[in-house]
């Protein structure tokens, strides 16, 4: 791209570059557009004086022009925007008082000076508040120190200067009265737009925020508890703690591995998203806390962080519905497949493993009895240890006491659960 493009791109966008603040862009858009008003509004101004018939000199307005000119082009070369805004702004304070002091008087220029006014207010838009009180103290000064002179030296200045028309005197304070407020209510117009269309993109980019927020949370709370959750992003700490009494459930699809062999792995991963899915609303259901699936294994707890208070009789339920479930429901079961289940209830620790990928855990001899009698029951039963079974014997039917080995805990009496009691 040549410097003539580069010149008119920066000339197109105000100078503004991508990596500008949007602050700082809606100062520079500022500027530029109260450049140009001020440079067709002087021209246009000049223009009507002439026309109504006063013949002044045309080198302060002309020069007027070309500074504005000269400081916009040097700043769209040297993009030093601080250094721009400050001779525009001295500009538009000081050249209105010199084009009022060339003509004679506020009454002959029409108080031609009120466009200096453009300077403070600026200086507001462009620069801040605190920066715009110099600038107006030095609008005030010279308003002053012109009325001061005007005041003092009025009689000779009537005797020299020429004598302006009172309707020319008169539409130009008008016109000046215009086109000062004009300029003003444009630049706040478009600073009060521009700010509009920031706020609604930053309301825009908070709901979008937010959406992407709940679904992180969501994801969260889809691989922790609630309350899990809400430590993990409040603290870095380990999180690890212990429970005197939880319940804890395995179920195992029996015979999955030689079911899987025969099918693509697109099949095996419809099964068993048709079976956990429906898992995952059961532990929903009954207000119990998955914990993970392992392969073809699912595992459930109750009596962690929050859930029901009898939750070993909700895991009880959740396991009688999951056993009926496959049974009856051949649209979640198309394979006709059936669950090992076991229960243990008793003390676990449970945590945060790790700093990536992290997981929800639960370790003890409680988990391990847990799984030990599953991989030890019967297709199609729900195989309890003693604890687990004298919390639920008075609500529940058992089939008689068996005592099993065990890998790792020897003997064991258990008990396997088949309904709630009718009564």
């Amino acid at each position: 791209m040549s410097n003539r493009d580069d010149f008119l791109a920066s000339l197109r966008n105000a100078g503004i570059s991508p990596d500008d603040p949007a602050e700082l862009q809606l100062k520079k858009s500022l500027l530029m557009l109260a450049t140009g008003l001020v440079c067709v509004m002087s021209m246009l101004w000049l223009f009507i004086y002439w026309q109504l018939g006063p013949r002044f000199s045309t080198t302060v307005p002309f020069v007027f022009q070309l500074l504005l000119a000269g400081n916009l082009a040097c700043y769209l070369k040297t993009r030093n925007f601080d250094f721009f805004r400050q001779t525009q702004l001295a500009l538009f304070l000081f050249m209105p008082f010199v084009a009022q002091w060339s003509i004679g008087n506020f009454i002959t220029a029409s108080g031609v000076s009120l466009w200096g006014l453009l300077a403070p207010i600026g200086a507001i838009l462009f620069c801040g508040v605190r920066e715009s009180i110099a600038w107006f103290a030095a609008y005030v000064f010279m308003t002053a120190l012109s009325g001061f002179f005007d005041y003092y030296l009025a009689d000779s200045i009537a005797a020299s200067t020429h004598t302006v028309p009172i309707r020319t005197s008169v539409f130009f304070f008008v016109l000046n009265f215009i086109a000062v407020s004009s300029i003003v209510y444009l630049l706040l117009r478009f600073s009060t737009l521009e700010k509009e269309k920031a706020a609604r993109r930053l309301d825009e980019a908070h709901r979008l925020l937010q959406i992407e927020q709940e679904r992180s949370e969501r994801l969260l709370l889809n691989i922790l508890p609630g309350p899990i959750a809400e430590r993990l992003k409040n603290s870095s700490q380990t999180i690890a703690d212990g429970f005197a009494d939880v319940t804890v459930m395995f179920a195992d699809i029996v015979n999955f591995t030689r079911v899987a062999e025969g099918l693509t792995p697109q099949q095996v991963f419809a099964m068993l998203n048709r079976i956990f899915s429906s898992f995952d609303e059961l532990a929903e259901k009954y207000g119990l806390e998955k914990i993970k699936t392992i392969g073809d294994a699912y595992m459930v707890a109750g009596g962690l962080n929050s859930g029901p208070v009898e939750y070993t009789e909700a895991i009880a339920d959740m396991a009688l519905a999951m056993r009926d479930l496959l049974h009856r429901d051949s649209n979640v079961n198309q394979m006709h497949l059936e669950v090992r289940i076991g229960i243990g209830t008793g003390p676990v620790v449970a945590g945060v493993v790790g700093k990536k990928k992290f997981i929800y855990d639960l370790w003890g001899d409680t988990v391990n009895i847990a799984s030990r009698l599953t991989s030890e029951g019967v297709p199609g039963m729900i195989q309890v240890d003693e604890t687990t079974y004298r919390r639920l014997q008075n609500r529940y039917d058992f089939h008689e006491p068996q005592t099993i080995y065990l890998k790792g805990k020897g003997n064991m009496v258990t008990y396997r659960l088949s309904r709630r009691s009718a009564g």
